[in-house]
């Protein structure tokens, strides 16, 4: 899948943790800002450590927040791309601010 961010396109990719080294039990995904690329496990539910409940909401989280690293990585602010309490505060509350911007006519 191919996505546009702030006029790059990136390829959203969802591959096994065997296939790549650095999707481990502690990382999920990530974003390559200089490859244009995300990178996705495809195999949470042999490897998530974390015992989620609900693996769909979890994998819409995990997509959302690399998503979010390519915006910042796209806008010029590589110095917030690492902050991880940030990325993941936009990824997980971006429903409920959507859904706010829809009531308030605000999108």
């Amino acid at each position: 899948m191919t996505i546009n961010i702030l006029g790059q396109d990136y390829d959203i990719q969802e591959v096994g943790s065997n296939d790549d080294a650095r999707l481990t039990d502690d990382l999920d995904g990530y974003c390559d800002g200089w490859g244009k690329t995300i990178r996705l496990r495809n195999d949470y539910n042999t490897k998530n450590p974390s015992n989620v409940s609900d693996m769909e909401a979890y994998k819409r989280n995990v997509k959302r927040h690399e998503i979010v690293h390519a915006f910042f990585m796209e806008c010029g602010m590589q110095k917030y791309h690492s902050d991880e309490v940030i990325i993941e505060w936009i990824a997980q509350q971006f429903p409920k601010l959507e859904k706010a911007f829809q009531q308030a006519g605000a999108l």
